[in-house]
């Protein structure tokens, strides 16, 4: 039964039989709230650890929130869940959309769906008011993720949202992405799972609607949020000048943001933004030469590439770097690879290398197993290549933490890169960088910093980048509010970058929007420390269910050892490594690392401060029953993984 901000009902789809079922969403919503709460819960009752990515008990969960497919709230945000492929060894992963294929799932009469089983023959779902239909996909097979889209809507009618796999999730490679309407892409290799349960596309159409018990409330907390990120950053930094620009909204926005859509001159239109869009821009660079067509124009097209292939950007771009080093190394040729590495920049060379991989053809087989499983089949002196730069799940390392100290927890506990957290922090450190650089407009001073540090993150510490002191708090307090929002599932980039507001005389945000918004949708008062006590909840679930699959507390806590060893020598929008520093100074990073003795000393206060045994950094009984989740403690108990 339908209630206020949900649908009511996850459907549960069995490829293996061609059977579906309704559950009701209720069962859920009390703890786990929507989005990745819910979906969490799901896999850690349904999929045990000794569960491969390519087996047919693997849960491929898509999953909404309660704010989806309202307006003025940037809350149709969509996950994808399940065991990755990407991770080395394969674990529970998550990946977050935009566009519009989320708010079309709960118009059809869903807040998710749950994939089981595997297809013998390839297929697709077409999901219509409550009706669902699994239809044959052999027409569809081979053809590339935006043939598909374009395939279907010519079929069903332009109104239906898709979310589809290209050539790589047709051959398991391992880092393949699910493309949906708007090119919102999910990552974790999701699409490799997809394509081994020969589900090709879901089609999704509604004309039913979400409710919400206050009305006026609603639109109330949607003006307020509106004002809030008014003159948030529009413009995407470090982008070259070029291909025409013009900016798109996913469903529901607040008020846009860096989100475009770019047109070269030969007509090709499509996503441009971010990782997708700067990924292959110096390369370009550096091989055609500054401000030429091709340094232009190549990005686009690469991007462009990888979507149609179904490739994730991220992890291309990670893997960029290791053959860049394995070539220079004299390990790896463009003969003994049959890509022509010699061309790096070039169009010519990432048409190559995505083909190859997302085929598995040649070389590009053993690049589709993802950069650090092709490392260890290349051998040891490959392997050695593979350093800082390359984070859980293969993606590129971003937002540095010998740079941000805090961010090493952060980078520690997650089973991929935990951009959603990282950009609390790192997106304010951007616009403190304008206020440094003299940029008019810029008023995110030091001052503003600490005053948003002390209402958002604990501390005024937490913004000091010359200690370790406040971090642990602050990363706690980051954690527990990112995963109640990826649960709501709220849009990270508005969100963190409303801890800073603009037209405001302290400049400082509203830690409390997300659960006015909640509460407006829902009817049931929420404050601010409740909400985020879910989002405690659900990081503990994530948490036991790693436990489960291999994840050690502090032995399994930790970075790739070269953040100890190497120092930071650049990153990228602030070559000079500046932060602020004690008082708000401004400071330089160069050359800094994580200092390991420090670093374990903030292990043992972030234990501490989240109930778990500081010795080992495992779970607590205790604590898990403190956050109503004593029916996991007997597992755990059983397999000792918790104290």
């Amino acid at each position: 039964m339908a209630s206020f901000g949900y649908r009511g009902k996850i459907l549960r789809v069995d490829l293996s039989s061609g059977s579906s079922a309704e559950v009701s969403t209720a069962d859920y919503v009390d703890r786990f709230l929507g989005g990745r709460g819910i979906a969490t819960k799901i896999y850690w009752d349904e999929v045990l650890p000794d569960i491969n990515a390519f087996d047919a008990e693997n849960c491929l969960i898509f999953m909404t929130g309660p704010l989806g497919g309202f307006t003025g709230l940037a809350g149709s945000r969509w996950g994808i869940y399940g065991k990755s492929p990407a991770t080395t060894p394969e674990r529970f992963s998550y990946s977050n959309l935009g566009g519009s294929w989320g708010a079309q799932l709960k118009f059809a009469g869903y807040d998710g769906i749950v994939i089981q089983g595997k297809s013998d023959e390839p297929v697709y779902l077409l999901i219509e008011d409550g009706n669902t239909q699994i239809r044959d996909a052999s027409h569809l097979w081979g053809m590339n993720a935006i043939e598909v889209r374009k395939t279907l809507k010519a079929e069903l009618g332009s109104s239906v949202r898709v979310a589809a796999i290209g050539p790589a999730g047709e051959n398991l490679v391992s880092f393949a992405i699910v493309l949906a309407d708007d090119d919102a892409s999910g990552s974790s290799g999701f699409g490799a799972v997809m394509g081994w349960k020969r589900l090709k596309a879901i089609a999704v159409r509604g004309s039913g609607k979400v409710t919400a018990a206050d009305l006026e409330g609603l639109r109330q907390v949607s003006r307020y949020a509106r004002e809030l990120t008014r003159g948030i950053p529009t413009v995407q930094r470090g982008l070259m000048p070029g291909p025409k620009m013009k900016r798109v909204a996913c469903y529901g926005c607040i008020s846009g943001c860096i989100r475009a859509t770019c047109e070269t001159k030969d007509g090709t239109r499509g996503k441009f933004m971010c990782t997708s869009a700067q990924f292959y821009q110096e390369p370009a660079r550096r091989y055609y030469g500054e401000w030429v067509p091709e340094s232009i124009e190549v990005p686009f097209h690469a991007n462009r590439l990888c979507d149609e292939y179904g490739v994730d950007t991220n992890s291309i771009m990670a893997m960029i770097i290791w053959l860049a080093r394995c070539y220079r190394a004299g390990i790896l040729t463009d003969e003994s690879t049959g890509i022509p590495i010699s061309k790096l920049g070039s169009f010519e060379f990432i048409e190559n290398m995505v083909k190859k991989i997302s085929l598995r053809e040649g070389f590009g087989d053993i690049l589709a197993q993802g950069t650090v499983r092709a490392a260890e089949s290349v051998g040891q002196k490959a392997r050695e290549l593979v350093t800082h730069y390359v984070s859980k799940a293969g993606h590129i390392t971003e937002y540095d933490p010998r740079l941000v100290v805090a961010h090493g927890l952060m980078y520690a506990m997650e089973p991929r890169q935990p951009i959603n957290q990282v950009h609390a922090i790192g997106l304010p450190l951007y616009q403190w960088l304008d206020w440094v650089n003299g940029v008019q407009t810029a008023y995110l001073t030091s001052d503003v910093f600490r005053n948003i540090a002390k209402r958002f993150w604990g501390s005024e510490l937490a913004v000091d980048f010359s200690t370790y002191e406040g971090k642990a708090l602050a990363v706690k307090m980051i954690q527990d509010r990112q995963y109640a929002r990826d649960s709501l599932i709220l849009c990270d980039f508005p969100m963190n970058n409303a801890a800073s507001v603009r037209y405001s005389e302290d400049h400082v945000g509203d830690p409390t929007l997300e659960s006015m918004m909640l509460s407006a949708v829902t009817g049931r008062e929420v404050d601010e420390e409740e909400l985020y006590r879910t989002g405690e909840r659900i990081f503990n679930l994530q948490r036991a269910i790693l436990a489960r699959e291999g994840h050690r507390g502090r032995e399994s806590d930790v970075l790739d050892k070269s953040f100890y060893t190497r120092p930071l020598r650049f990153v990228g929008l602030n070559p000079e490594c500046q932060a602020p520093g004690k008082d708000g100074e401004v400071i330089s990073r160069k050359g800094a690392v994580v200092d390991r003795e420090k670093f374990e000393a903030m292990k043992d206060e972030y234990y501490e401060l989240r109930g778990w045994d500081v010795a080992s950094g495992l779970q607590t009984k205790a604590k898990l029953e403190e956050l109503g989740l004593g029916d996991i403690v007997s597992d755990l108990e059983r397999r000792r993984l918790i104290v």
